[in-house]
């Protein structure tokens, strides 16, 4: 079975998932944009198969209505986004481990798009979001 595991920056907060990872999907959104200083690179997996050590040093920051962004409390790193009504958490890409065969997906949100940059990597882009990428193997 495919394993991963990763952490902050400090490494107070680590995770560890079980069985295959979502492809990245980069979002452009304005709030990821000004949590993360650029994009975000998101995977993501059902709730049951994510495990978290140091769960207490953990902080959430109710971004919208509909969703929550999980930091470390000592570092700052983001590591989490979690729909309120979703049964799956996305990881920020950057937090796991390396090496993981991760590939990108696909960009959500491009309308919003910094202006300094080019999206040409040649994966799809939507403008807003887009209905739910099924993990490998599912």
């Amino acid at each position: 079975m495919t394993a991963h595991s990763g952490s902050c920056l400090c490494g107070k907060v680590r995770l560890r998932t079980t069985g295959a990872l979502r492809g990245v999907v980069f979002c452009h959104c304005s709030q990821c944009r000004r949590q993360n200083g650029h994009f975000v690179a998101a995977t993501s997996i059902p709730d049951e198969r994510l495990h978290v050590e140091g769960g207490e040093n953990l902080t959430w920051y109710d971004a919208s209505d509909g969703a929550s962004r999980g930091f470390c409390a000592t570092c700052g790193a983001l590591l989490f986004w979690k729909r309120r009504t979703g049964d799956d958490t996305s990881i920020m890409a950057g937090a796991l481990d390396e090496p993981n065969e991760l590939r990108g997906a696909m960009h959500i949100f491009v309308v919003d798009k910094g202006s300094y940059y080019d999206i040409a990597d040649g994966l799809p882009q939507h403008a807003r979001s887009t209905p739910c990428i099924p993990v490998d193997g599912d």
